[in-house]
């Protein structure tokens, strides 16, 4: 028996129906948005980020500790490689307890000043947890080795005379106190970020912190003994050179490794780095060799460390050429600041921890303002007609040294009413190799 007419039209109808229902979703997900894809880990990335992590660590030691035992007299050679390399292992601890949690985590109400406690011991970092495209551990590595190198720069401003126990007990405060606030401030997520300032690799988190920190404790501590009358000069100058060396080499893994990723953006702050390290090395050597008459290799190698500084902000941001007025300014600045303006104000900072990292992070902080290239970090500074960029690195400059200034005065006055800051006079005349480690260099 054939349907009849109306039979076939409802059979129709309800096919068409059920038709519509099972197509309906499918049709709405091709009209939503596609959703972004989870990151994945990225093999070369990570293989980079191993390689910037070590390179950073033979920044300290060997690097740092060469340089500035290098500068010092004989007799306390071993106590400033003593204090770089303590510090170092101390502070990669400190890191992993708080300091990572609290410098790149959401802080909360407080978020805009400092981090939380949701990673304290690194809970949560998992072997497979990522950041970005690589390891979340590798991450809290490559970010431990600034957190542990930055206070060590202050060493060089209160070798000879400083209390091996309170510069310990100094560093792991001043890290978490002044080190900490400032690194969320600009690179976790704080006000700094997103008032728009501009710090690639740490010319604020990182040099200007210590060298204002440096300048400070270099004042409270007062001069070492016999300054202005002994001679205080370098006991082996070879060894400054080879801490350079060093210093220079792992610098690629600070500021190219401050892309986090094996990119074309790497490849340009590596060239930035180079061209503003050479120029700055030389601008100091001829200024030298103008004043003095004489090109001296300490002053090659402040020169290259001047240049290294200045150009750690802006490298993610400037033109290769750029990078080479970054260095040359750098260069003849660090060179006054370091020479004419030390002996001027009188304070003793021992191997000029503020003139070359203190006023070459100023330097080369406010001059991204200027040479900010929007093709290169997407940014434009003065250059390009953006002539509130440099007003807004003048902020974070003024910012990062009024924190650093207090907070680090409070700390080191609280040591010093505490244990003392400063060794006996007659460990001091003796020399701190023997008198505080019981070792000498023969």
């Amino acid at each position: 028996m054939k349907p009849s007419l109306l039979t076939r039209v409802t059979g129709a109808l309800a096919t068409a129906a059920a038709f519509a229902l099972y197509t309906l979703p499918a049709m709405a997900q091709d009209a939503a948005p596609a959703a972004a894809p989870a990151p994945t880990l990225d093999t070369g990335d990570t293989a980079w980020m191993l390689l910037s992590s070590i390179l950073v660590l033979l920044m300290a030691i060997p690097g740092l500790a060469l340089f500035y035992g290098g500068m010092v007299r004989k007799k306390n050679v071993l106590n400033v490689c003593m204090m770089v390399f303590a510090t170092f292992c101390t502070l990669s601890l400190v890191w992993i307890l708080v300091g990572y949690s609290l410098a790149f985590t959401d802080g909360g109400e407080l978020q805009p000043y400092i981090g939380g406690l949701s990673k304290a011991l690194l809970a949560g970092v998992t072997k497979d947890s990522l950041q970005g495209t690589i390891p979340e551990s590798l991450f809290v590595f490559f970010q431990m080795t600034f957190f542990a190198i930055t206070p060590a720069l202050i060493i060089g401003s209160v070798v000879d005379r400083m209390k091996f126990s309170s510069l310990l007990v100094f560093m792991v405060l001043w890290s978490l106190i002044v080190y900490v606030p400032v690194c969320h401030w600009v690179w976790g997520g704080g006000f700094l970020s997103k008032d728009g300032v501009l710090d690639f690799a740490g010319g604020t988190v990182v040099h200007i912190n210590a060298g204002v920190a440096g300048l400070v404790a270099a004042i409270m501590l007062g001069r070492r003994k016999g300054y202005g009358q002994e001679n205080l000069a370098p006991h082996n100058l070879v060894l400054t050179m080879i801490g350079t060396a060093l210093l220079w080499a792992g610098w690629y893994g600070f500021n190219a490794g401050s892309a986090v990723a094996a990119n074309s953006s790497a490849a340009m702050v590596a060239l930035s780095t180079q061209v503003a390290t050479a120029s700055a090395a030389i601008a100091w050597m001829v200024v030298e060799w103008i004043v003095h008459r004489k090109p001296t290799i300490l002053g090659i190698c402040s020169g290259a460390i001047a240049g290294l500084v200045a150009i750690t902000p802006a490298c993610g941001f400037v033109t290769p050429l750029g990078a080479v007025i970054i260095g040359l300014s750098a260069g003849v600045i660090c060179y006054i600041a370091s020479t004419g303006v030390k002996r001027a104000l009188g304070y003793d900072d021992s191997l000029d921890v503020f003139g070359v990292h203190g006023v070459g992070g100023i330097v080369g902080a406010i001059l991204t303002g200027v040479f900010a290239a929007e093709a290169i970090g997407g940014t434009a500074g003065l250059l390009e007609g953006n002539p509130g960029q440099v007003w807004t690195q003048v902020y974070g400059v003024l910012a990062t040294i009024a924190w650093c200034a207090v907070a680090t005065f409070v700390i080191l006055l609280v040591i010093k009413l505490v244990m003392g800051l400063r060794v006996s006079e007659s460990i001091e005349v003796e020399g701190l190799d023997a008198g505080l480690h019981g070792e000498t260099v023969q």
